[in-house]
């Protein structure tokens, strides 16, 4: 199959697919472009170019060596134990510090020792931990001999993930007095379906319910509130503001952000900083939610998704600003190139909405939700909801196997350990620095403009090729596009001319016409190419324009 060979009728109906179905479509066109170059004689020539999906490239090697070099003390430790030919016991807790620090002087050049006996000195240092308790919860952890207990998260990693979320997605000044609780899940695309699930089995979201989500957005977010199982009444608070004719600034204006005074709307889901434009929430913004939850809807559950705040400077989430509504999301995998480990959290402030709401449910409800949780504790009413949602990702007879495996753990402590050391931050920056090159790069490929933005993340760029027709050669040519054309016409002609794969800002809730850039997935110079093959399918449409009439000059 080609792009030419599509009908219209076909094109609309593919453009109904989620945006990560209808990549398929676009791989198949560009590896067909590898294959067939009529009069080519170098078939590489065309490299198919992936920047559809946000899989970052990079690898944060410091942490995993020490989680490679403190599996070597643990299995040491279990070998202590009991010493048959592949046959080994549970790490001991007793004097395992002291263990411990022998093991790393007797190995100084093992990859990773150094930076593990950073990590535990630090550690020890800024949390006042035991040694022997801390240095076996690591060694026994990453030897996966037991199940998680706690279920929720274990207790020295719940406190070092809190800093790091501290630190990093609450600008270092998270709110007093009150403690964020935290759930280890298998990454945040498993957070995002516990937290739907648990509200909905509390009995605090109903079929048909109202909520809100600020688009564009990731399209999961978009897609669950559809099921069958939910049928939610969506209300999208758009990012629509213009920064100047034809740039598009991708920031909420007022009005939109005024929906959400709608007391009817129970909850409001976005990612922030956005996916795909890569914007965090403005400060006028955030005032503005912070205002309507304290004067008009004071019962509104936020749930932000801040999987990319590490690459915006000073950024600080809605669940500092609003930490008794605020249900927080956040994943490992962007930042520490680590989306196949699956580490994620969600974070809830001990004092909240939702445990409030589920204390003030009818009688018959609290009665349901008793039997529910009754197997579990002598008290069910006294559960509080991030315990539930733990309970819950088991189908709550299971809860006794639930929780994050041990090894994933361990390894979101040593990353967030890492993220809390000069090296980490020393990281950061280096990775900031590739997304915003890349960006440069494609801008400079396409000679494109976006709006200049400090809050801008630059994991993805959503770039609106309907404005910037507008914007370069006026109504006539943006006209043109949308009646002779579908939206998903450049990003079909991009895969088969070219090898380039981009996905449809529309399956993001975003404009038709717009396009999703990952800069996380490919070389530097890649982007400069991609950016020169969507300039030159830009230029082909105005081509065909002006061939098309006489009158064609947008003038």
């Amino acid at each position: 199959m080609t792009e030419a060979s599509l009908s219209r009728e076909q094109i609309q109906a593919y453009a109904r697919l989620s945006p990560f179905e209808l990549k398929n479509l676009f791989i198949s066109l560009a590896e067909h472009a590898q294959r067939e170059r009529p009069g080519q004689q170098d078939k590489s020539q065309v490299q198919m170019l992936n920047a559809g999906r946000g899989n970052p490239n990079w690898v944060a090697t410091g942490p995993r060596e020490a989680f490679h070099a403190l599996g070597c003390f643990a299995l040491a430790e279990s070998k202590r134990v009991w010493t048959a030919d592949n046959l080994g016991g549970m790490p001991e807790k007793h004097r395992a510090g002291d263990r411990f620090d022998a093991f790393v002087a007797q190995h100084p050049g093992m990859p990773g020792i150094g930076l593990l006996a950073t990590c535990v000195s630090y550690a020890l240092e800024r949390f006042g931990f035991d040694k022997d308790s801390f240095v076996h919860e690591l060694a026994d952890s990453v030897t996966a001999d037991n199940y998680p207990v706690p279920d929720r998260m274990l207790p020295h990693a719940e406190e070092i993930v809190r800093a790091y979320l501290a630190d990093e997605l609450f600008a270092g000044d998270p709110p007093p007095g009150d403690r964020l609780s935290l759930f280890a899940t298998e990454g945040g695309t498993a957070a995002m379906c516990y937290v739907f699930d648990s509200l909905a089995k509390n009995g605090l979201l109903h079929r048909g319910d109202r909520i809100a989500l600020m688009v564009p957005v990731f399209t999961p977010y978009i897609e669950i509130p559809e099921l069958d199982t939910y049928g939610f009444d969506v209300t999208y608070v758009e990012a629509s503001r213009f920064a100047e004719a034809g740039v598009r600034e991708w920031r909420y204006p007022p009005e939109e952000v005024a929906k959400l005074e709608d007391p009817a709307i129970k909850l409001v889901c976005l990612v922030n900083p956005s996916n795909p434009p890569s914007l965090a929430l403005s400060d006028r913004v955030t005032r503005q939610i912070k205002d309507i939850v304290r004067t008009r809807n004071p019962r509104l559950i936020v749930v932000t998704d801040d999987v990319y705040g590490t690459f915006v400077e000073g950024f600080r989430s809605l669940a500092a600003e609003l930490p008794r509504n605020t249900l927080l999301v956040y994943s490992y995998s962007k930042h520490f190139g680590a989306t196949g480990w699956r580490l994620g959290v969600i974070g809830l402030h001990d004092d909240n909405v939702v445990d409030d709401m589920i204390a003030a449910l009818p009688q018959a409800e609290k009665d349901r939700l008793d039997r529910r949780y009754g197997t579990l504790t002598l008290e069910p009413a006294k559960m509080r909801f991030i315990d539930r949602m733990v309970a819950d990702s088991r189908q709550v007879a299971l809860n006794h196997t639930a929780g994050l495996s041990l090894p994933q753990q361990v390894m979101m402590v040593l990353f967030s350990l890492f993220g809390l050391l000069e090296e980490g931050r020393e990281y950061k920056h280096r990775v900031r620095g590739i997304v915003r090159r890349r960006l440069a790069l494609l801008l400079e490929g396409a000679r494109m403009k976006i709006a200049h933005d400090p809050g801008r993340a630059s994991y993805y760029v959503e770039l609106d090729l309907l404005a910037e027709a507008e914007r370069e050669h006026g109504p006539d040519f943006a006209h043109f596009l949308t009646t002779a054309y579908e939206p998903i016409d450049p990003l079909l002609r991009l895969a088969e001319k070219t090898g380039v794969v981009l996905l449809n800002g529309g399956g993001f809730d975003g404009p038709e016409w717009s396009v999703r850039v990952s800069l996380a997935n490919l070389d530097d110079l890649d982007y400069l190419r991609i950016g020169h093959h969507l300039r030159h399918i830009f230029d082909s449409y105005v081509t065909e324009w002006r061939r098309s009439g006489p009158d064609t000059t947008g003038t």
